[in-house]
C-alpha cells in the first residue's frame, strides 16, 4: 500500500508510524509535565501554553532525526539493537535541535527536568511501535496480494528481486501465462489462466494486476483489464510496479515508448527557480560554519604532504546539458595519483593519504563542492557528476547514460543513499538506474527527503572509500 505525495512514493505503514511516533513525540512532554511534583519529583513549573509549542518543536524535530538516520526508510535493514541505537540516536539529535531552540525562543522553551525525561519516553515508546510494525510488516497486513499476467522472461524479472526491502510490501500471488508466453517462472507460482480473471480477481482478494506479457500484441485482455480497474484493482506495467518497489527505473524491463511517453521527467521552470533559491541560500549558510573546518583539514594536509602541497584537487566533471565544468573538492589523494591518467577509484586506495582516508569517510572532502553550487554548476541533491573519460566510455555500452545529465549533478543523491560506492561498469549502471528514477521523480519534497537523509551517509560512513 503506497501513494505520491508530490511525486514522493510513501508507503502507508512508513506514515502510519510516522503518525504514530509524532504522536509519541507531542505527548511525551505533557505526559511529564502532568507528573511534575510527583513520585518522579519533577519541578514541572510550566503552563500548557507554554509545553504545547514546545513539544510541537521536539516533535518535529524527532521525526526529521527519525527520518536522517534511516529510521523511515524502506532498505533499513538493521537488526534489533541497530534500530534501538538508531532510535537513541535520534532522540538525542531531537533534544539538541529543541534546547538550542528553546535557547533563542525562550517563551516556548521547557526546561531540562522536563525534556530528559521527554527523551526517554520518546525512546520507549517509538522503539515499542517499530517493534510491532516489524511484526506485522513481516505478515500478511500490509502486503498487497498481486497477480502477475504473464510468465515468460519479462515476468520472470520478479523472481530475481533477492532484497528483502523490495519484496516486503506486496505477496506474489502467482503469474498467468498469456499466449505466446514461453514460462520462465517457477512451477509452484504458475497458475491456470480462470475462466474470468474478473471474478477470480474479486473472488481472491487480488490488490494488484501486473502486466508482464513478452508479446501484448497476441494476447490482452482488455475488457477484462478494464472491469478489475472499474472494481477497484489497479493494473499497471511492469516496468512501473518494479519502479515504485525498488525506487530506481529497471533498464532491463523499461522500454523506450514507457520512459518518453510516461509520467515524469519533467523539470517546470517553477522548480528550477526554487530549486536554485535553496541552493543559493543553503550554501551561504553553509559555508559560513565550514570556514574553519575547511581551515583545520587544509593544515592537516599541508602538515602531511607538506607546506606547498596543494590543498584542492580540480577535476573536469560532466554536468547538465553534457557541459563539462570544473569541480572543487579536497585533496584525499598523493599528488601523483593520477600520472598514468584517469582509472577508478577502489577499496583501501593506496593513493589515498591518511587525512585524506578521514575527510573521505566523513565526506569533508566534497564541501568545496559549496563554491560550485553557488555558481551554479552543480545543485544540492542530483546525480553524481562523473568524469568526461569515463562518461565516453559508459554511453557507449549502458543505454540512456547521458539522461542522467538532464539535471544538474549534485553534492548528494538518491543513488549515494540507495547503492554503495561502484567502481565497475556494472556498478555504473545499477547507480543510473536509480539517478533516473530521481529524474523521473524529482521534486522539492523528495529533495528535502534525500537531504536529510543523507545524514545516515555520513554518520554509518555508508557508500564512502
Amino acid at each position: 500500500m503506497s501513494f505520491r505525495i508530490l511525486n514522493l512514493h510513501v508507503r502507508l505503514p512508513l506514515l502510519l508510524m510516522a503518525l504514530i511516533e509524532g504522536a509519541i513525540l507531542m505527548a511525551a512532554p505533557y505526559l511529564v509535565a502532568s507528573l511534575g511534583g510527583g513520585w518522579l519529583g519533577i519541578d514541572a513549573d510550566t503552563s500548557d501554553d507554554q509545553i504545547l509549542p514546545a513539544s510541537l518543536l521536539f516533535a518535529v524535530f524527532g521525526l526529521l532525526s527519525l527520518l536522517a538516520v534511516g529510521l523511515y526508510s524502506t532498505r533499513q535493514r538493521s537488526n534489533a539493537a541497530g534500530v534501538a541505537a538508531r532510535v537513541v540516536t535520534a532522540v538525542s539529535g531531537a533534544v539538541a535541535l529543541s534546547a538550542l531552540s528553546y535557547y533563542f525562543l525562550p517563551d516556548v522553551g521547557i526546561g531540562r527536568r522536563i525534556l530528559i525525561p521527554s527523551a526517554g519516553i520518546a525512546v520507549v515508546g517509538c522503539f515499542a511501535v517499530r517493534t510491532i510494525f516489524d511484526r506485522l510488516y513481516k505478515g500478511a497486513v500490509f502486503k498487497r496480494r498481486v497477480l502477475v499476467f504473464g510468465a515468460g522472461c519479462r515476468a520472470a524479472s520478479l523472481m530475481l528481486q533477492r532484497r528483502r526491502s523490495d519484496t516486503h510490501g506486496y505477496q506474489l500471488i502467482g503469474f498467468i501465462a498469456a499466449d505466446g508466453d514461453q514460462p520462465s517462472v517457477t512451477h509452484d507460482k504458475l497458475m491456470r489462466r480462470p475462466p474470468d480473471l474478473f471474478h477470480w480477481s474479486i473472488e481472491n482478494q487480488i490488490d494488484e494486476i501486473v502486466v508482464a506479457m513478452d508479446d501484448r500484441r497476441r494476447d490482452f485482455p482488455m475488457e477484462e483489464f478494464l472491469e478489475c480497474r472499474l472494481a477497484g484493482i489497479d493494473v499497471l506495467e511492469l516496468a512501473g510496479f518494479l519502479e515504485r518497489e525498488t525506487g530506481k527505473v529497471r533498464l532491463d524491463v523499461a522500454n523506450p515508448s514507457w520512459i518518453v511517453l510516461g509520467e515524469g521527467f519533467h523539470d517546470s521552470t517553477l522548480q528550477q527557480a526554487l530549486t536554485r533559491v535553496f541552493d543559493l541560500l543553503a550554501s551561504a549558510l553553509l559555508l559560513i560554519p565550514a570556514i574553519p573546518l575547511l581551515l583545520l583539514t587544509a593544515a592537516a594536509i599541508r602538515v602531511e604532504d607538506g607546506w606547498r602541497s596543494p590543498i584542492l584537487y580540480r577535476q573536469h566533471r560532466v554536468g547538465r546539458y553534457n557541459q563539462v565544468f570544473e569541480l572543487l573538492k579536497l585533496r584525499s589523494m598523493r599528488e601523483d595519483a593520477e600520472q598514468a591518467g584517469a582509472v577508478w577509484a577502489v577499496t583501501d586506495d593506496p593513493r589515498v593519504t591518511r587525512v585524506g582516508s578521514f575527510i573521505r569517510k566523513t565526506r569533508i572532502d566534497e564541501l568545496p563542492q559549496l563554491l560550485n553550487v553557488l555558481r551554479g554548476e552543480m545543485s544540492f541533491v542530483g546525480p553524481r557528476p562523473e568524469r568526461p573519460e569515463f562518461v565516453e566510455q559508459l554511453a557507449k555500452t549502458i543505454p540512456y547514460y547521458r539522461s542522467r545529465h538532464a539535471v544538474k549533478p549534485g553534492i548528494t543523491g538518491w543513488a549515494q543513499l540507495c547503492y554503495p560506492y561502484g567502481s565497475s561498469e556494472r556498478d555504473a549502471l545499477e547507480k543510473l538506474q536509480y539517478d533516473l528514477f530521481y529524474v523521473k521523480n524529482r521534486s522539492l519534497l523528495f529533495d528535502f527527503a534525500i537531504l536529510v537523509q543523507t545524514v545516515e551517509v555520513v554518520v554509518w560512513r555508508k557508500g564512502a572509500l
